[in-house]
């Protein structure tokens, strides 16, 4: 199997009127698809996973980790999520503060019965488990949270999908969420509809999250392609049918045959994928 992973970094509001930052994203987006399909070449889908999104985590361009969006009481909540197509095991955390890299926590929930935890009780286990105190904001982002920048589209989400040698998917998900939210709001990042695998397919959604827990989108489309469909073929009918309420999403996948796929509902989700025979970013 040609090992392959797909990574994206979410909608940006930016990018349309500010070359500049978009060009900026996107070469970000190519490195870490680069690091990323050279670490996958000798690990596991999911080891690949945690990896790559560690690193989208950290880079301040993306809300995710560093740089994540302020909610409305002027505090930082972060989730993550992780899926083992191998093993179907789904792990995550919800509304995480003052922590780096959140995917690092679901890595290593993924091995507990108790598998996603939320808010003061995921940062319990956190530091529990050595994970250090952390400041995810930036000068930007406080600007943006101060001056309330409505206009922005605070839809920003990173993911990543991978596909290893042995012919293993799994998927990872991280948001800082949308933005001026109410405290306590659960996005989709981890939850089934915004981040699932199985050995058949794996999808990482960004957008909306209220939109893509409507259409159970990612768990949908991969049931899809379990039950026969292409990833294109599952991809195009799960995302119309978000059309009925106009919603907001993003996704990428890949299948275990190797079918790699992106789709969204508006234009300017930003993506890269990388494999051994085939480049490609956007």
């Amino acid at each position: 199997m040609v090992p392959k992973i797909i990574i994206h970094g979410g909608f940006f509001s930016e990018s349309l009127t500010n070359n500049e930052v978009k060009q900026s994203k996107q070469k970000a987006l190519k490195k870490i698809a680069e690091q990323s399909h050279t670490y996958l070449l000798s690990h596991t889908a999911l080891e690949t996973v945690v990896y790559a999104v560690a690193l989208l985590e950290d880079c301040e361009l993306f809300n995710a980790g560093l740089g994540s969006q302020i909610q409305s009481d002027g505090k930082i909540r972060m989730s993550a999520a992780l899926m083992d197509g191998h093993s179907q095991r789904f792990s995550g955390v919800i509304n995480i503060e003052d922590i780096q890299n959140p995917i690092h926590v679901a890595n290593l929930l993924i091995d507990f019965d108790d598998r996603v935890l939320g808010g003061p009780e995921a940062l319990s286990f956190a530091r529990k488990n050595g994970f250090r105190f952390y400041d995810p904001e930036t000068v930007e982002r406080r600007l943006d949270y101060e001056f309330k920048l409505k206009q922005t589209i605070r839809t920003g989400t990173v993911g990543c999908v991978a596909l290893d040698a042995q012919g293993h998917l799994a998927a990872g998900t991280s948001t800082g969420g949308k933005g001026f939210e109410v405290p306590g709001r659960i996005s989709d990042s981890a939850t089934v509809a915004g981040n699932y695998a199985n050995a058949f397919a794996g999808i990482s959604c960004t957008g909306v999250g209220e939109d893509i827990v409507s259409a159970a989108l990612a768990a949908k489309i991969v049931t899809r392609v379990t039950d026969g469909f292409s990833l294109q073929e599952a991809t195009d009918k799960t995302m119309a049918e978000l059309k009925p309420y106009d919603g907001f999403a993003g996704i990428i996948g890949i299948t275990s045959q190797g079918e790699i796929y992106h789709a969204d509902t508006h234009p300017y989700m930003v993506w890269a994928s990388y494999s051994s025979l085939i480049e490609t970013f956007l």
